[in-house]
């Protein structure tokens, strides 16, 4: 057994993982905290304290009770009725009773019948907490292994700044080394050619000549299809990149200071009209190029095309002055200017240095206004500005990010502190309104902007750190992509570049955490139906009429069977680990799930609150449960054990595990399934190495093996165990096949009582290899099977008459089969008969990431989520017709293959034994008792 260090470390895994989100339907009306204020809540708490007299409220009678229920005397309860009638006297008599009935059902989730003032408390309370909690937004940042590439052309020299290249499309990248080495990547990462910047004339050497500078800053020119690269050689490179080949065009230089920070601008929508160069400078100053023509290019052509590029003297400029056209705004700022943004709605430049007194200025190219200045201590290293926000962060040697307002400039909105070195990027991501900053030691921080609270810390570990030593980085670390015609189908993500390493992260592009209605029906009708996460379970509610499917990302949606309508989602329910298995508890209002990592949960199904976390006994996947009548949860999964939680009554949040299960070693592998038979006491689990179990409710034992694997042979898993619970039920049939297993695609029918024989069995599958994973029978009187198996396909069989004798024949008959269609393309997880409306329906779920419903007859009612909702007393609402039936139009080669599938033997033919011999008969499955049949355990 674990030590009691490692017993308190089990919860540790709740505490680490990502928290979930719960989304309602608005349709719901407003929930009970919303409702209630403090008023009515100390009249309410009046009412359950005191002695009362039908439902009069007396706010301000002292209560005599008061002390006997603090000495430890049961609070009495009030009945639904009663309480309607309390409800109304304190809120209002207006509010409606469907409201009452809601509120008293989350509250008395495990349906005593009784609320508390007890019970009252501990919900709201809940409610409050999981409200707080989901008001705070999660980091856009997505919880993915950042990607880390190694730039090998840079030389060991850092990446000065990485772009983003949309056209011609797919996306891709180019990345500037600081000695001017230009890189293409495509939208993977992967370099697809690479080129330096040529040097100067009187250098050249056989026909080469070397850059000996370093670059200061590039920009894309998407109009142009180049790339401007700048220099403290006091010029700029202008780099084609519209073809194969990646070469330098045109080289301006000249200029009388070096250009430190570029900005371009062009109109996207209008392509052939005039686009702004904006470059600053070492002395603080700003340069203008508003290129006049793009079609016709940057400067005019020279006249014969020569092998190096054509060079342009900044003073002699003025000769292409129908091309382009060029102004010089000297010392806007003290220091140098490290970034340059542009807003064209108000032709405003904005720019950052590290100056005390200039560390960001506003102005108008016009020079018809003021500028606006902004003063922070020890200057701006780096800064955004959004325009929907009208908010600008800056970030610098100070090692905080400040907030400013767009039109305010002598006080900041907020400053948030927490980086321990300089920030060297900041940028603001608008999608989900938080910002991103990156400081001096790889430190990446994610902020919220409503609630100035650091949302994440991720440090990057790029190779080249080392203990002690700073890393190197260029003056532009950050590219941030959102999602945007630039991005097509891909996730946003950001780049950050360190020394000769580009790090790839990526972001979500909606905002995570916040719980609320459920707002994504318009998202629901640009996706297809079959397009979400994989399924993983799915069930029905019978008692709230709903169906609940669990998805691999974790995510748990509800249903309403009569309509189809989506009422509640919860999001990252086991943080970012697979849900594998859910089911109901005795009163069907709360729902347990569990996944791979071992986790387990219990959810207020009404509502979506997080009730209960259980105790993982080992981190090992949940793969079953099984829910007694007294809510004592039975789990099995990869520990190979029965655990057991009771979720009877508990008020604590944290419910330890019950190991008293005479478990320990029975099973030899990992547990796939778990089925309970009430009536016969007992529940059946199956392992991976195709044994299965009988196991006595009373004594918490086993009771036999109904199959276990022999030295001479090795079983195939069990894919998936059903009871029949009419024939249980039934003294005349308890003693015939009462359980079906699935096995490599056989079918068996057992009985657990009495003599133990299989009471039949056949092939269900076509193919070889074709598992049947999922079963389900009319429960009420067993007349059907309902086989969903691994290519998507649904069978039927007439099971009225099947199982109930001892096959005594040479050959294995298969039951009548109903119906057989292909409901999805991917395998079916998960099957189950309804009956609703007097009708029988099948729900099944699929792991092609859809489930749905349908008729008994193979009719397709509609998938969950689809735009249209159904209405199931209507049958004139239905899909039907979508799916062909794969027992319609069968041709006579097909018939004659059935033929040979369901005489098939499932079991393989020893060498000197007839398929006859060997096949069903009571001979044989006497002689094989020490494989097949139950040996008592001692």
């Amino acid at each position: 057994m674990d030590t009691s260090k490692k017993h308190k470390n089990r919860w540790i895994i709740y505490e680490t993982e990502v928290p979930h989100s719960r989304f309602c339907d608005a349709a719901s009306g407003v929930s009970p905290a919303e409702k209630l204020t403090t008023t009515h809540l100390q009249l309410l708490r009046n009412v359950f304290t005191c002695p009362r007299d039908g439902a009069q409220v007396h706010q301000n009678r002292p209560c005599e009770r008061r002390r006997e229920n603090r000495g430890g005397k049961e609070e009495q309860g009030m009945k639904l009725e009663e309480f309607r009638e309390v409800v109304k006297s304190v809120v209002g008599s207006d509010i409606e009773d469907s409201w009452i009935e809601r509120f008293f059902n989350e509250v008395d989730c495990c349906c005593s019948g009784e609320m508390s003032w007890q019970k009252l408390v501990s919900y709201l309370q809940l409610e409050y907490t999981e409200r707080e909690r989901s008001s705070i937004p999660r980091s856009a940042l997505l919880d993915t292994k950042p990607q880390i590439i190694h730039c090998l052309h840079n030389k060991r020299q850092p990446t000065v700044r990485v772009l983003a290249v949309s056209h011609p499309p797919p996306l891709r990248y180019i990345s500037v080394s600081k000695g001017g080495q230009v890189t293409v990547w495509n939208s993977s990462l992967h370099i697809l050619k690479s080129a330096g910047l040529a040097g100067d004339l009187t250098e050249e050497v056989a026909n080469t000549r070397r850059f000996r500078g370093w670059t200061t800053d590039a920009v894309y020119m998407g109009n142009f299809h180049k790339v401007a690269i700048a220099t403290d050689c006091r010029d700029l490179h202008f780099v084609d990149i519209s073809t194969a080949s990646v070469f330098e065009d045109v080289q301006l230089f000249g200029f009388r200071s070096v250009p430190t920070a570029l900005c371009y601008w062009h109109d996207a929508q209008h392509l052939e009209q005039p686009s702004l160069l904006l470059l600053g400078d070492e002395k603080g100053g700003i340069h203008l190029m508003r290129f006049l023509s793009p079609p016709k290019g940057l400067f005019k052509s020279r006249y014969k095309r020569e092998k190096h590029p054509q060079r342009i003297f900044l003073p002699d400029l003025h000769e292409h002055s129908d091309m382009v056209t060029y102004s010089h705004f000297p010392n806007v700022h003290k220091e140098p200017i490290n970034r340059v943004m542009f807003e064209p709605r108000t032709n405003v430049v904005m720019a950052s240095s590290e100056s005390d007194d200039t560390s960001v200025v506003f102005m108008n190219i016009s020079l018809k206004q003021e500028p606006y200045i902004w003063k922070v201590k020890q200057g701006s290293k780096c800064f955004d500005y959004s325009e929907s926000l009208q908010l600008m962060a800056t970030g610098g040697c100070d090692r905080t990010i400040t907030l400013w307002t767009r039109f305010v400039t002598s006080s900041p909105v907020a400053t948030l502190r927490g980086h321990k070195n300089p920030v060297l990027d900041v940028a603001i991501y608008e999608p989900v309104e938080q910002i991103l900053s990156y400081s001096r030691d790889a430190e990446l921080r994610v902020w919220d902007i409503s609630s100035h609270q650091c949302l994440k810390i991720l440090r990057l570990h790029f190779p080249c750190l080392q203990p002690g030593r700073l890393l190197e980085h260029g003056n532009f670390p950050f590219l941030l992509l959102h999602r945007s015609p630039l991005l097509q189908h891909d996730q946003p993500h950001l780049i950050i570049a360190c020394k000769d390493y580009l790090a790839l992260l990526h972001l979500c592009d909606t905002r995570r955490g916040a719980g609320g209605w459920l707002t994504d029906e318009g998202e629901e009708r640009r996706q297809s139906v079959d397009s979400g996460p994989a399924l993983s379970c799915a069930l029905y509610n019978s008692t709230l009429r709903q169906v609940v499917s669990g998805h691999v990302d974790s995510s748990v949606c509800v249903w309403d069977v009569e309509t189809g309508r989506k009422r509640l989602k919860i999001e990252n329910a086991h943080g970012e680990e697979e849900l594998t298995c859910m089911t109901l508890d005795s009163s069907h209002r709360r729902l347990i799930t569990g996944a791979s990592n071992g986790t387990i949960k219990v959810w207020n199904l009404l509502n979506g609150l997080n009730l209960h976390k259980l105790e993982p006994v080992t981190q090992s996947e949940v793969s079953g449960f099984t829910c007694l009548h007294d809510n004592q949860l039975l789990a099995v999964g990869g520990s190979q054990w029965i655990i057991q939680y009771n979720i009877s009554a508990t008020k604590d949040l944290y419910v330890r595990a019950d190991m008293t299960w005479k478990s320990s070693r029975v099973h030899k592998s990992d547990i796939l399934g778990v089925c309970q038979c009430s009536a016969l006491g007992v529940i059946a689990t199956a392992s991976y190495d195709g044994e299965v179990i009988i196991w006595k409710l009373e004594t918490q034992g086993p009771l036999f093996h109904l199959q276990r694997k022999t030295e001479r042979e090795a079983l195939p898993p069990v894919d998936c165990l059903l009871f029949l619970q009419h024939r249980a039920g039934n003294r005349k049939l308890r003693n015939r096949g009462v359980l079906v297993s699935s096995q490599a695609g056989t079918l068996r029918f057992w009985s657990v009582t009495g003599q133990t024989y299989i009471y039949g069995q056949f092939l269900a599958s076509e193919e070889p290899g074709d598992h049947v994973l999922s079963l389900s029978s009319d429960q009420l009187e067993n007349t059907i099977l309902v086989c969903g198996d691994k290519t998507g396909r649904i069978q039927i069989w007439d099971i009225s008459k099947y199982g109930l004798e001892i096959p005594n024949t040479g050959v294995c008959e298969h039951p009548p089969l109903l119906q057989c269609w292909r409901a999805h393309r991917g395998a079916i997880v998960s099957v189950e008969v309804l009956d609703v409306a007097d009708r029988l329906f099948v729900l099944i779920a699929s792991a092609d990431g859809s489930a749905g419903l349908w008729t008994v007859d193979g009719d397709q009612v509609g998938s969950f989520g689809q735009e249209v909702k159904w209405n199931i007393y209507q049958p004139a609402t239905y899909k039907r017709g979508t799916q062909k039936k794969l027992t319609e139009g069968r041709t006579e080669s097909e018939d004659v293959r059935r033929s040979e599938v369901k005489d098939r033997v499932p079991e393989p033919v020893k060498e000197g034994q007839t398929s006859e011999e060997k096949c069903c008969s009571k001979a044989h499955y006497e002689e094989k008792s020490q494989g097949i049949l139950h040996i008592p355990l001692l």
